[in-house]
């Protein structure tokens, strides 16, 4: 039988292996910093200051929608419309009320749906909305009242 010679592992292969390990690390990192720096700008507000300064209005605000006791169940209807189901506190429907939402992809992707459901039934109201995520944000005035809701529309 013929024997086989073994090349020694020398310093060059051990050079080669650790370069070739590392471009591999700074290529995917590199890949990864441009993919996440791309799809998101990392701004919540412009200025966060005067985004403070509102804070206990929102508070207040948030308060009084609670203590009304009125809820909102959303939902999609086919791929291009959301359902609204508004009930009191004690629920009944909330019908014949003037209602108003606009629709916000979460990282800002796409521009602001602003939507003006109409009634379909007693407290049901439906309005059109592209398919995707969405964060809808709703406004409902009844009988003197003020409400407001916010919820995610898949």
């Amino acid at each position: 039988m013929a024997q086989l010679s073994a090349k020694p592992f020398t310093g060059r292969h051990m050079a080669l292996v650790m370069t070739g390990f590392f471009g591999v690390v700074i290529a995917v990192n590199v890949l990864l910093a441009n993919l996440a720096v791309s799809t998101f700008s990392g701004t919540v507000v412009e200025n966060s200051y005067v985004a403070s300064q509102g804070f206990n209005r929102l508070l207040g605000a948030a308060k009084a929608d609670k203590a009304l006791g009125w809820q909102m169940a959303l939902a999609r209807v086919g791929s291009g419309n959301v359902r609204f189901t508004l009930s009191d506190a004690s629920a009944r429907p909330l019908a014949g009320a003037a209602v108003r939402a606009q629709a916000d992809h979460p990282l800002g992707a796409r521009v602001p749906v602003v939507m003006n459901p109409r009634e379909v039934a007693p407290g049901v109201y439906e309005a059109a909305l592209p398919a995707g995520r969405w964060h809808v944000g709703i406004e409902v005035r009844s009988g003197g009242h003020v409400w407001h809701a916010e919820d995610d529309a898949l």
